[in-house]
């Protein structure tokens, strides 16, 4: 039944109108559905978007508007502190209720907590819902009902688990009038700021990507219908569209992991000989919903490692060496290949990921948060549990992480998972000319092939920043110092792979 007072809901990385709880909930009501989206900055612990995320933002502010729209209702755009932003939203439009999706990080769930029991104690109505994850951190649990630490028994636990149905996209929605003195708060999106202008760096962002809950719905259908058969396999073959890309849709909400994981069981439901290949793709996205269990359980994850012992590691602060890692000039194709897909696309392929984060961490001795800053400010999909995971897990310092002493070989990584080179010459064009033999070590080659190719090792293209064996040699003496062990004592020999 409709009443006199609005009802709230709060967009917060769930830009979509499939699958929104909040959005269903507020719809279901019968009142008058006001929606807005707050962009903090300002509130205490909460980490500002990187630019290639605010580039992201920005074209999906501009899709969920245009959905909210067609069903009869508006977003409307405030900057400032969620808190007192929130609750002056709440008194100016006298509503009787607010709804909102769920988040994980430490600062937000403050957030969200405050204002619960601030609007709890006006008598209004705030509610939150599970929009973001497949299962909450708090559901996955072990026999003795505690967090899972490790993935694997984590995954089981999940497949074992039913995962909720997604929800319609409500057909109307009951739009209102806004109070004019809150308009005169509201901001326009291009006001925010969010899209480069000089220089517009992101050229090669708006190649690569379409932004919005259409966009998502269609590269998921795409991925079924072309992807899905194989993914299992191609998936660590960076040279081949053997990937989802559902990344950035997924960190910003316009597809729902529910969505996903429903496609995909029924992809495989219609068709037995996917099974395998959508068992994999699914342990991909409990893997998503791991890393927010965690987070949520280990709020420090992005800040400092896990493992106490990392605090005193010898890293190395080397400036030149890590802006030739973050240009993609440290003398290593794949690694080089991988970091120049990353500024041009705003996005890696997630084998290269672990092979540039891994020489980051052990051949340069860099501290893995710099490698998690610069991720964070360039990916598209940058994503506060799986970024900050992600790079305590190839710094050997997370929870159920590679060890240390697993040290990716970058020419043998390379071989294997891009054996043509073609991944290389997409973004190292000035190496095009060398064949497969020699293009993941240029410095090999004779002089005439060189010569041949256009080649000048140190002027066209670098000289290795470090040789892979002394590079490796001196990873595992810093750790070996961290844990004051005898270099043969307790330590397995480390991974070549």
């Amino acid at each position: 039944m409709s009443t006199d007072s609005p009802v709230l809901v709060w967009f917060r990385d769930d830009h979509r109108v499939g699958d929104n709880p909040a959005l269903s909930a507020a719809a279901a009501s019968g009142s008058r559905v006001l929606c807005f989206y707050v962009f903090d900055e300002a509130s205490e612990g909460v980490r500002p978007l990187g630019g290639a995320a605010r580039w992201w933002l920005h074209g999906s502010l501009e899709a969920l508007n245009e959905a909210l729209q067609r069903l009869g209702s508006s977003l409307v755009l405030f900057r400032g502190p969620a808190t007192s932003v929130v609750e002056r939203i709440v008194a100016g439009t006298g509503a009787s209720a607010i709804y909102w999706n769920r988040r994980y990080g430490a600062a937000e769930i403050a957030i969200d907590r405050t204002l619960k029991q601030r609007l709890a104690a006006r008598g209004i109505k705030a509610q939150s819902f599970n929009g973001r994850l497949v299962h909450e951190p708090w559901e996955i649990v072990n026999r003795a009902g505690k967090p899972f630490q490790v993935f694997t028994p984590y995954l089981r636990a999940a497949f074992a688990r039913p995962a909720a149905p997604p929800l319609p996209s409500p057909e109307r929605l009951a739009g209102g009038a806004w109070p004019a003195s809150l308009l005169a708060e509201a901001v326009a999106l291009p006001d925010l700021s969010l899209e480069p202008a000089f220089p517009d760096w992101a050229v090669g962002l708006r190649k690569a990507w379409r932004r919005g809950e259409p966009a998502a719905r269609e590269r998921l259908a795409r991925f079924l219908d072309e992807g899905l058969k194989g993914y299992a396999e191609r998936r660590d073959r960076p040279h081949l569209e053997g990937t989802s890309r559902l990344s950035p849709h997924l960190r910003f909400g316009e597809v729902s992991p529910r969505q996903v994981w429903h496609a995909v069981l029924g992809a495989a439901a219609r068709d037995p000989s996917l099974e395998q290949d959508a068992k994999k793709y699914l342990s991909e996205i409990a893997w998503r919903d791991f890393t927010h269990q965690l987070l949520h359980d280990h709020p420090h994850l992005p800040e400092r490692p896990h493992s106490s012992r990392f605090e005193a590691f010898p890293w190395i602060e080397d400036r030149q060496a890590l802006r030739a890692w973050q240009k993609g000039l440290t003398g290593y194709p794949i690694v080089d290949a991988g970091m120049r897909q990353l500024w041009q696309t705003g996005w890696m392929h997630n084998r290269v990921r672990m092979i540039a984060g891994s020489f980051l961490v052990k051949h340069l001795l860099a501290d893995w948060r710099r490698g998690e800053a610069w991720f964070w400010d360039t990916l598209v999909d940058a994503d506060a549990a799986n970024n900050a995971f992600s790079w305590q897990w190839i710094a050997g310092s997370g929870p159920d992480s590679a060890p240390f002493h697993r040290i990716f070989n970058p020419v043998v990584q390379g071989e294997k998972f891009d054996p043509g080179g073609d991944y290389i010459r997409a973004y190292v064009p000035e190496l095009a000319g060398l064949p497969p033999a020699f293009i993941h070590k240029p410095w090999e080659a004779p002089p005439a092939m060189l010569r041949q190719a256009g080649i000048r090792l140190g002027e066209t293209y670098p000289e290795p920043l470090v040789p892979h064996g002394p590079a490796r040699e001196r990873a595992l003496d810093a750790f070996r110092s961290l844990r004051r062990l005898d270099p043969e004592s307790r330590m397995p020999s480390a991974s070549l792979s």
